[in-house]
């Protein structure tokens, strides 16, 4: 009897190389580009040599992805494979900032639909966030001026200074567009685009309406400070996952959030938690 012994090729090994050319290509394409603003003058071959390894670098992943969707694999599962989870979070908050200026526009909210009780948190942050986006519309302004005379340099920062603003008032568009939801028995608590945070009524020990004002780190607590206030406190019975924004775990046992109304959020949980009352009056949705 005999036993097949071939090892078959070692799929992550390529997976592994790719990546390995990617974190070096990458940064070094940064360095020329830094290089040629700065006005260093580089040899066309290096030029030439950076780009080849840089569009033979696309290439080769555009192959794995097909290759990897060929296996079965989703679009996202295979996405998953070839870029590495940091950087897909990181694009991904990017991506929901933008998304949430676009609903703020259009005054919609994201994730309200068949919710229960709807309870918007941003209002207080809304001066500080739109001063921070004044100063750095002024900065913009300032630095075109200044750079006027070299116009490549003012064109990347000019990119960078109107980004700045977007993604200020991202933050401020994101928190407004995604506001705390009950539905379903279960608590849905949000802040921006980085954290999203579902928590059964079923689990929830005791909630009492306080205002704090300073809040220290501590392992298994979540702060949500909104104008570095939080307003309700949410202790729970079992710990629930509230995932940084990398991407790693954090179990908490007790959630502090701010709410524009206080009371109604409290009014809603204690509701939700001991049952319908003979009147409790229809809970918030705006």
């Amino acid at each position: 009897m005999t036993t097949n012994t071939t090892r078959r090729p070692d799929k992550g090994a390529a997976l592994r190389l790719l990546r390995g050319v990617a974190y070096a290509a990458l940064p070094a394409e940064f360095v020329l580009f830094v290089l040629l603003l700065a006005g260093v003058r580089i040899p066309g071959g290096v030029l030439l040599a950076g780009e080849t390894v840089v569009f033979g670098l696309l290439l080769a992943e555009v192959l794995v992805f097909r290759r990897l969707r060929r296996r079965g694999l989703s679009a996202r599962e295979a996405l998953g494979e070839l870029v590495p989870g940091v950087v897909l979070r990181l694009i991904g908050h990017e991506l929901r900032l933008m998304a949430g200026l676009v609903r703020w526009a259009g005054r919609r909210r994201h994730g309200v639909e068949g919710a229960d009780g709807v309870f918007p948190h941003a209002r207080d942050q809304a001066a500080l966030m739109y001063g921070f986006a004044f100063v750095c519309a002024v900065e913009t302004v300032g630095m075109s001026y200044l750079l006027a005379e070299w116009p490549f340099v003012h064109a990347v920062f000019l990119v960078l200074d109107v980004y700045t603003v977007l993604f200020v008032l991202g933050l401020h568009a994101a928190s407004v567009t995604r506001p705390h939801t009950l539905a379903g028995g279960v608590l849905r608590v949000r802040q921006g685009a980085h954290v999203d945070v579902r928590v059964p009524v079923g689990r929830i020990a005791a909630v009492r309406r306080e205002s704090l004002f300073s809040h220290e780190k501590a392992d298994g607590e979540l702060n949500l400070a909104v104008g570095s206030q939080t307003s309700v406190t949410i202790e729970l019975t079992e710990p629930v996952d509230a995932p940084r924004l990398l991407g790693a775990p954090r179990p908490v046992r007790l959630i502090r959030l701010h709410a524009d109304e206080p009371k109604a959020l409290y009014d809603a949980l204690t509701r939700a938690r001991t049952g319908p009352s003979p009147s409790p009056g229809p809970l918030p949705t705006a």
